[in-house]
């Protein structure tokens, strides 16, 4: 009889069934990613638009928010590699068929544009600011020509940002292996969320109550669109294989369940809708303010709850254990080799 050893990495608990191997700071980075992608969004359109004496604060203050959540979320992405020297590598190549290549080299595009559209508007939103990069000539000759071209700016802004804000849920789709991630909808949904994030930010940190307003109105028509899109969501996993079925499990009675429907549906959209319609209507106006507070915890909820969920989908069932006995018989048949 002949003796064969089968090892194999399947017992890794780290590697499969369950990936576990993302936590909060890659969800802190796809939330901060949406995030940017809204502030970008919304400061483009109000210039694109016309709406600076409506929204003076999107229109002339919201981008400079843009580098410095970007920023963060790069941050806490840095700290989540293993091999953080190597991190210039995603730049020495560009993948095609890679969202991971895709989103690097977005994210050296962002950059420099974002910058262009706070240089367009620095005179108005950061009168202090500007004086200070006024003192250098290049700095006002850059200004000068930002201002000429903010309407250009504002437009080329605007598919990058998209992208940007579709890149974080193309991110977690693109993995096939993982069934929970297997939708179409993911990147509309974390853009929608990164807009609803974004107009909830606005409406906590201007001052015109007219301004306060038109965005209160704008995050509820997108929280019934991002609540139509769970619903999208939910429906085509509950109508493809069995594994998308079983991964559906996770947020319907699993272990999941609770982080979804109440830390995100509940608290993060249907709180916050019913909120804004009490504002709007003017039935109850002394708990404005903790509705976009709750959509930006619903926010950051959706990243984590889908990352870890999707991390535990699997497409092969089997149990993984962890056996003591067979790492040592393995040790002493190398060492006996």
């Amino acid at each position: 009889m002949t003796e064969e050893l089968l090892v194999t990495a399947r017992s890794n608990e780290l590697i499969d069934p369950g990936l576990s191997i993302w936590t909060w700071e890659v969800a802190m980075y796809l939330f901060m990613g949406g995030l940017t992608a809204g502030v970008m969004i919304f400061a483009a359109l109000a210039i694109a638009r016309g709406k600076e004496k409506l929204a003076p604060f999107t229109a002339t203050r919201l981008a400079l928010f843009a580098p410095i959540l970007l920023s963060i979320g790069m941050t806490t992405l840095f700290l989540d590699l293993e091999h953080k020297l190597y991190v210039y590598r995603f730049y020495t190549a560009f993948t095609l068929t890679s969202p991971m290549s895709w989103g690097a080299w977005i994210l050296i595009v962002v950059y420099p544009i974002s910058v262009l559209q706070i240089l367009s508007t620095i005179r108005a939103g950061y009168p202090a600011l500007a004086s200070l990069v006024d003192q250098v000539a290049p700095g006002r000759t850059l200004v000068d020509w930002c201002e000429r071209y903010r309407m250009q700016i504002a437009l080329s802004v605007i598919p990058f940002a998209v992208a940007l804000g579709i890149y974080t849920g193309i991110l977690l789709s693109a993995f096939g292996a993982r069934p929970f991630w297997n939708s179409g909808v993911l990147g509309i949904l974390f853009l929608v969320s990164g807009m609803s994030t974004a107009a909830a930010m606005v409406v906590l940190i201007a001052k015109r109550h007219a301004e306060k307003d038109l965005f209160t109105r704008i995050d509820l028509v997108l929280i019934m669109a991002e609540i139509g899109l769970v619903a999208l969501m939910l429906i085509s996993l509950a109508s493809g294989s069995g594994q998308h079925i079983n991964a559906l499990q996770s947020v319907m009675g699993g272990p999941y369940t609770l982080e979804f429907w109440v830390f995100f549906v509940t608290i993060g959209l249907l709180i916050p809708l019913l909120l804004e319609i009490l504002d709007i209507s003017g039935v109850s106006k002394s708990l404005a303010m903790l509705a976009p507070v709750l959509v930006l915890v619903g926010g950051y909820a959706l990243r984590q709850v889908v990352m870890d969920a999707g991390q535990e989908s699997t497409w092969t069932q089997y149990e993984t254990q962890y056996s003591s006995e067979l790492l040592e018989r393995c040790l002493l048949y190398t060492s006996d080799a």
